[in-house]
């Protein structure tokens, strides 16, 4: 048995997420199986097909959209609390080798869950489990309670001369 990391993938820009799906498909490619939870995301991205594609990856929303632009409420706490439990018993579970908390980071920085609990997950985990956690605004406990930290920082966006979401490429 081998152990398993805690990767972090922060910072403003562009490519967190990304980065996690690559490292997945990696990993389904050297035979291994992985566990996709995204926090916040409840709408259509194109990785939601990614099972039709890969067998043993496995993919979950624990949200209903993207509230950015207001404050959560009752209903995102409560489906980003059921997300942090199912991760948890994935993570207990010993069934994927990888396991991602896409946008664990934010769902953090909303307050819809406390840094203690996604410890506490990180540490009733099957150590053999590499973990993957991602979003902007980390927390330093997380930062420091993982083994590799990546930093993503945007230098230019298209997205500040108007260039929305793309289906393949954002979302």
């Amino acid at each position: 048995m081998h152990r398993g990391y805690v990767h972090l993938y922060t910072g403003n820009g562009k490519g967190k997420t990304t980065a996690a799906l690559g490292l997945s498909l990696r990993a389904i490619c050297a035979g291994k199986t992985v566990f996709f939870g995204q926090f916040l995301k409840g709408s259509e991205y194109s990785e939601l097909r990614a099972p039709e594609f890969l067998p043993g990856f496995t993919i979950e929303q624990f949200g209903r959209g993207c509230f950015l632009s207001h404050e959560p409420d009752v209903e995102d706490i409560e489906l980003a609390r059921r997300g942090l439990e199912r991760c948890g018993e994935v993570l207990r579970s010993g069934t994927y080798d990888v396991v991602v908390l896409d946008e664990v980071n934010v769902a953090l920085h909303y307050r819809l869950f406390e840094v203690s609990d996604v410890l506490g997950l990180l540490e009733a985990r099957a150590p053999e489990i590499e973990v993957v956690l991602t979003g902007r605004h980390a927390p330093d406990e997380l930062i420091e309670a993982a083994d590799l930290v990546t930093e993503m920082k945007e230098i230019r966006h298209y997205y500040h001369r108007g260039v929305r979401g793309r289906v393949g490429i954002e979302k």
